[in-house]
């Protein structure tokens, strides 16, 4: 086949990861817009290479015509979770999308292959626009903990140096390992409520000391020099202290401050 062909029909596979990554994208963001958790912690995709689509059509004995009907993973998404909760969250998030229709599911979460590998894997069917017009192409979308994502990369990275042949040594060592990630992620789990808490925390305070900052860099513009520095002074006095309470308090201030400079100008 040649390469030019190789390259329209790849095309539409990688409008469709560009397209799907920014989607995903746009869902950590709204999350964090309503100040909610998002159970997506970070998403990536590939297109498989000519060279890794050749090497899966010879050991499936797919023929190179029927590559686009029988090969699943052409296109590929992996979305990270913190949580093995999280999973499920993301599993419902994707089935209630219009723009997605998922084909098929493989659990290996709670069915793990027996070299230790987990991982939510789904099937779907998705729309890209080209100049030919809609093309619909299939993509494989992965759902994992960070945990999950550690221990495939490594397996995946030892498969690709050993092939089939992989030493008994590194196989016992790698399910163990696999059993070590199991445990990783139950103990996170134990621990969830008080893990958000403490990152809720931060991105409170983060968004509280932006607000603060912006407020202040307005006031320069708007009142008196030597009392926007004694406000930006008592900022930095409270931010060192640590306490939230005092942070949020001084915060609704500077706000109703600066509610007033604003009903001053329109006057």
């Amino acid at each position: 086949m040649e390469i030019q062909l190789w390259r329209e029909i790849l095309d539409p596979y990688a409008l469709a990861v560009d397209e799907l990554v920014v989607k995903f994208n746009h869902i950590i963001e709204e999350y964090k817009k309503k100040g909610e958790y998002s159970p997506i912690e970070q998403v990536n995709g590939r297109v498989k290479t000519i060279s890794s689509i050749l090497e899966k059509a010879q050991k499936k004995n797919i023929p190179l015509q029927d590559i686009e009907e029988k090969m699943e993973d052409i296109a590929g998404i992996r979305i990270i979770c913190q949580f093995v909760e999280d999973i499920e969250k993301v599993v419902e998030i994707i089935k209630m999308r219009t723009d997605m229709e998922v084909k098929s599911e493989k659990d290996y979460i709670n069915n793990m292959k027996p070299s230790g590998y987990r991982s939510y894997h789904m099937i779907i069917y998705y729309k890209v626009e080209t100049l030919k017009g809609t093309k619909q192409v299939q993509a494989e979308i992965q759902i994992r903990t960070l945990a999950m994502n550690f221990w495939a990369t490594i397996e995946h990275s030892l498969q690709y140096k050993y092939k089939e042949n992989m030493p008994e040594q590194i196989r016992a060592r790698l399910s163990k390992a696999a059993d070590a990630i199991i445990s990783l992620d139950q103990e996170m789990s134990s621990v969830r409520d008080e893990i958000m808490d403490a990152q809720n925390s931060f991105k409170l305070k983060a968004n509280m000391v932006a607000d603060i900052l912006t407020n202040i860099q307005n006031l320069y513009k708007v009142a008196n020099k030597r009392e926007v520095i004694k406000i930006q002074d008592e900022f930095f006095k409270i931010y060192e202290s640590g306490d939230l309470e005092q942070l949020e308090r001084f915060n609704r201030e500077l706000d109703k401050i600066s509610e007033g400079y604003r009903a001053q100008s329109l006057r």
